[in-house]
């Protein structure tokens, strides 16, 4: 299992618009070999910004390198740069993969 996470650092007053945009966006994720679950998530906020973290879990490391090649993957970051007000920077990503085992 492998999951690929994204954190975001948004502006505060800009939390509605950025969940918006998530739930406005075509994912097809689903079409994907390998997909499992997504989910977005709320963190903690304070007055420099909401934490938010974009969370998909694969069957392994490959699938998604094979999903950041799609044409899907294209389609769902088209207008990533359309919302910069909304980011305080750039995403983080961060990637893991399961241990066997434990």
């Amino acid at each position: 299992m492998y999951i690929a996470m994204n954190r975001f650092q948004v502006a505060p007053g800009s939390e509605e618009t950025f969940e918006d945009v998530w739930r406005g966006r075509a994912n097809r994720l689903g079409e994907m070999k390998g997909y499992v679950s997504f989910n977005l998530l709320r963190g903690p906020s304070d007055e420099t910004h909401t934490l938010y973290a974009s969370h998909t879990i694969w069957e392994s490391e490959e699938d998604f390198v094979a999903w950041t090649k799609s044409e899907q993957f294209r389609e769902a970051h088209k207008n990533a740069g359309a919302h910069k007000t909304v980011y305080l920077g750039p995403p983080k990503f961060e990637g893991f993969t399961s241990i066997d085992g434990i």
